[in-house]
């Protein structure tokens, strides 16, 4: 999976990061992240959330595309390109294949959202001096849910929580009111860093997610 986020216009999003990465994760797919439009914003701020996370990065500016690098990952494998509207996947697309004609757009100055301009999902072939691979262009989204994953399995997305997390009680939710998790009573003790805090951030609004899901089917 390769997730494309925008470093500004439209502005990045980490809680959607997060949660390709736990869709990733969760199927047994390697994620991989690409930041375009740095030549607007400097990424460092919004990478820094990732810190600790074996995740391949990218980055790219007008006029400054690693095609020849990213191309490398996208041999042997059939890749899904996945991000918000507006941040450049599909331009993205058409330079790893110049044959593919995908409709690019821009982003609304006003709202701040880019215009829906792939509006199918397709399967194109890459090609170079190594090898081939399978480009899955997907539509631009401005959410996306997790109905579909186990929540046992949010955890193993952030894997530095989760080495943390091994000294939780058995059955612990790692929700903020979760006694004694070792998550929690790290951050007390001041043992996580600003990324550290941020992703402890994120998992936590993961896993509340699926506890009021759980929380309405019994109430039904």
């Amino acid at each position: 999976m390769l997730i494309v986020v925008a470093a500004a216009d439209p502005e990045p999003r980490p809680r959607l990061v997060d949660r390709y990465l736990v869709a990733a994760l969760d199927a047994g797919i390697r994620p991989l992240l690409v930041v375009t439009k740095t030549d607007l914003a400097d990424p460092a701020p919004f990478l820094s959330h990732f810190d600790g996370l074996d995740l391949r990065v990218f980055t790219s500016a007008r006029g400054e595309m690693p095609t020849d690098a990213i191309g490398a990952e996208l041999v042997g494998h059939s890749t899904v390109f996945v991000g918000h509207s507006g941040v450049g996947k599909s331009t993205l697309v058409n330079a790893l294949v110049p044959s593919a004609g995908r409709a690019t757009g821009h982003v609304n100055q006003v709202t701040g959202r880019g215009r829906h301009t792939s509006s199918s999902t397709v399967s194109l072939r890459y090609e170079n001096a190594a090898g081939t691979g399978w480009v899955i262009d997907t539509p631009g989204v401005r959410s996306f849910g997790l109905g579909h994953v186990d929540p046992a399995n949010i955890l193993a997305a952030f894997t530095e929580l989760a080495a943390i997390a091994e000294d939780c009680p058995r059955g612990c939710t790692h929700l903020v009111d979760a006694p004694d998790c070792a998550l929690i009573e790290a951050a007390q003790r001041g043992e996580l860093g600003p990324a550290e805090l941020a992703r402890l951030d994120s998992l936590q609004r993961l896993l509340q997610t699926f506890a009021d899901k759980a929380d309405s089917r019994d109430a039904k």
